[in-house]
């Protein structure tokens, strides 16, 4: 009773271990593509505090799982545990209570417990991760980071001095914040030695060197996401670096160092170039940036209000790649359509959560818990019936096809939906002109 209670957060969970290789799995399942960069960046000789940016709820956790096996610490916002049965899944969860700002500052000073275990975590060496933006944005930029994670950084330095310690900053960025099967690219940037950070600045008051060393984090945090100020021009920004984007990666594609490189890696190289034309134009040319810009805002209005997805805008030759995909789907089609029908279920039950949400940023997590509870009872009911009613070397290979149903759905009604949009942007003139004048003034 005594070794149940004492048990530390951190401490290894034979269950925890278990669900934690199932949800990595259905975490990898849930997105085409993940990619990790700059694994070599993680220090292997001391402890580490991970720093990631926040844009999109429960799902950024569940990503920064998937870089290894290694169970990590996370934190998550205090008003969440209100509810004991809650407070009991996220602490099993290896998930710690955060006091922000916005909660008071007698709220606050309650965070003392978790910097504690915090230290304690960092102290056993193992990975702990804070959200330093505090709440999460489903934006391609950032917002101000808060101090909690230096708090933590610096007590732990104060208490295990003898432990090298570093914050990592970690860029997240989905292919869609919205929608199931997208894309992540997540960069482990240059990490902040704490110990030496502290050492070089010892002349500054601990105030100060939080500051600088808060200005840094940013910084780095910056260099690994495709970092669009939040500013009146975000829109138009976005949709100028989405029109860009097919030119710049055939660009990227010439030259020699680039041929290996992944689709998701030329994809963000290319919009960060054109990121830094914008500014570029900004400071030199003032009115030519002034014109793109208003071009922009002009094609994301009327892109949006004809209901073209960006996809249509930034893949190179979209109705190649469609026909491939729709030729495909139609000799599967049989397939295709069964497994829609088997995964209605689970499709339904999120439609209906999704009329609830006032955040739209939840969607994906929502469908995520959705698919990873109600999924698997599904497989096993449909399972239960063919081996009822069909012989048993008909109804193994038929369970096994029904497995993957719900990502077979999702690809067919992907498919039918950006075709859609392909046709629809091949007829619109007028956008297609905005964005050739567009791609005149980024070159």
């Amino acid at each position: 009773m005594s070794k149940k209670k004492n048990k530390k957060i951190q401490d290894y969970d034979r269950t925890y271990s278990f669900l934690h290789h199932f949800v990595r799995f259905a975490v990898n399942h849930s997105y085409r593509k993940i990619l990790h960069v700059g694994k070599e960046n993680i220090p292997q000789d001391g402890a580490v505090i991970f720093a990631p940016n926040h844009t999109n709820t429960l799902m950024d956790a569940l990503v920064i799982l998937t870089y290894n096996h290694n169970p990590k610490v996370f934190v998550a916002r205090a008003d969440i545990f209100r509810n004991r049965k809650l407070a009991k899944i996220l602490t099993f969860l290896k998930i710690m209570p955060i006091m922000r700002q916005r909660d008071g500052f007698q709220a606050v000073k309650k965070n003392q417990e978790t910097i504690d275990k915090a230290v304690d975590v960092l102290k056993d060496k193992i990975p702990f991760c804070i959200f330093p933006e505090g709440t999460h944005q489903a934006k391609y930029s950032s917002l101000p980071l808060s101090k909690g994670i230096l708090k933590i950084a610096f007590q732990a330095h104060e208490q295990m001095p003898e432990i090298p310690l570093y914050i990592v900053p970690v860029g997240i960025r989905y292919g869609d914040f919205f929608r199931f099967r997208s894309t992540v690219r997540m960069e482990f940037g240059q990490p902040i030695n704490v110990n030496e950070y502290i050492e070089a600045n010892k002349q500054h008051t601990p105030q100060e060197q939080m500051n600088s060393m808060r200005e840094l984090l940013a910084e780095r945090l910056h260099a690994t996401i495709f970092h669009i100020p939040n500013d009146e021009d975000y829109n138009a920004t976005y949709e100028i670096c989405n029109a860009a984007e097919p030119i710049e990666i055939e660009k990227l594609q010439k030259e020699k160092a680039n041929r290996e490189m992944h689709k998701l890696e030329l994809q963000f190289q290319a919009n960060n170039h054109t990121l830094k034309r914008i500014e570029v134009l900004k400071n030199s040319e003032p009115e030519k940036a002034k014109k793109m810009l208003a071009l922009g805002h002009e094609a994301n209005s009327l892109r949006k209000a004809k209901g073209i997805d960006i996809e249509s805008v930034s893949v190179k030759r979209p109705l190649v790649s469609r026909i491939t995909r729709i030729l495909l789907t139609l000799i599967t089609l049989p397939y295709t359509l069964l497994a829609s029908v088997l995964a209605s279920p689970t499709s339904l039950i999120c439609v209906y959560i999704f009329t609830k949400l006032k955040d739209p940023a939840f969607k994906n997590s929502v469908r995520f818990v959705i698919n990873l509870l109600v999924w698997p009872l599904l497989v096993i009911a449909y399972s239960i019936v063919a081996f009822f009613l069909l012989p048993w070397q008909w109804a193994l290979p038929i369970a096994l096809l029904i497995i993957p149903s719900p990502i077979v759905a999702h690809e067919l009604w992907k498919t039918m939906r950006l075709t859609i949009s392909d046709i629809k942007y091949l007829r619109e003139k007028k956008l297609k002109n905005i964005y050739s004048l567009i791609n005149i003034i980024t070159q």
